[in-house]
């Protein structure tokens, strides 16, 4: 069994939940950072060595928990919600002095600067799904119901559409009817971007249209930070906004729960692909 260390930047949801346990099961300490105001403690209590909250910003107190501990590879993995930025944001020195220094506030620039201030101090960053490669489905449909011809076309030209807005640094997800757009995927999130593309979607008079929901990688996609990544609540609010078609970027794109994603897809009958 190897004692290995790894450390664990998490925001909320079950991936970085779950990369944790398997790297528990495979012997790794792992020593977690969490998000405060997303991460939970109790999440971790069976897997984590070490579990501490940090405020965002609080660059210079997070680099040191990891040197303490004797930590030299780090996984960055799970959502931090937007609202976080304006209430729970309290820069140490450190961390007020990197603020200074951005000149572009895009998501993309911003971590990768961050892992830029982690390795001046010997830390480097891993693939974000390290320990959940086989969360990632090859090309194919999942579901049982398969897509209509139109609903293919739709597909197709959702994830053109997508990869448009991904390489924007705007979101990694659109919602599309045809050759038209509904939705695309910005500071709210996944979900809601749903929601919101359901209301529009039974306003609308072309109702009988097919509509998708594509989720892509950006273009040249950093493996370190925020993956594309869908789940159980992505159907379910898929199934409460009326929308059937779920496409996303093939061996790019995590499935947290496959199987019940599959059985959750076949209960409400969506059609979900990998492409």
């Amino acid at each position: 069994m190897t004692t290995n260390k790894i450390g664990l930047i998490a925001g909320e949801g079950k991936m970085p939940v779950y990369i944790a346990q398997k790297a528990a099961a495979k012997g790794y300490e792992v020593y977690v950072a969490g998000a405060k105001g997303n991460a939970k403690e109790e999440d971790y209590k069976d897997c984590a060595r070490v579990f501490k909250l940090f405020r965002l910003g609080q660059l210079g107190a997070g680099i040191r928990f990891f040197k303490e501990n004797g930590v030299t590879r780090v996984i960055m993995a799970g959502r931090v919600q937007h609202t976080s930025i304006f209430s729970n944001l309290m820069p140490d020195l450190r961390g007020a002095k990197f603020l200074a220094s951005l000149k572009n506030m895009q998501t993309k620039n911003i971590l990768s600067r961050v892992m830029d201030e982690f390795k001046k101090d010997g830390i480097e960053f891993e693939h974000s799904a390290l320990f959940l490669e086989d969360f990632m489905p090859s090309k194919g449909v999942l579901s049982a119901r398969r897509p209509t011809e139109e609903e293919t076309q739709t597909v197709a030209f959702g994830y053109k559409t997508a990869k448009a807005v991904a390489a924007l640094d705007i979101g990694l997800t659109c919602v599309v009817s045809q050759s038209a757009v509904i939705a695309v995927e910005g500071m709210e999130g996944t979900d809601r971007c749903i929601r919101r593309a359901g209301e529009l979607y039974r306003q609308s008079a072309e109702k009988k249209s097919s509509v998708a929901v594509v989720k892509v990688a950006r273009p040249n996609q950093d493996n370190r930070f925020d993956l594309p990544v869908i789940g159980k609540g992505t159907l379910e609010t898929m199934h409460q906004a009326g929308l059937h078609v779920l496409a996303f970027e093939a061996e790019k794109t995590l499935v947290l729960d496959l199987e019940d994603v599959i059985k959750l897809a076949d209960k409400y009958k969506i059609c979900v692909m990998a492409v």
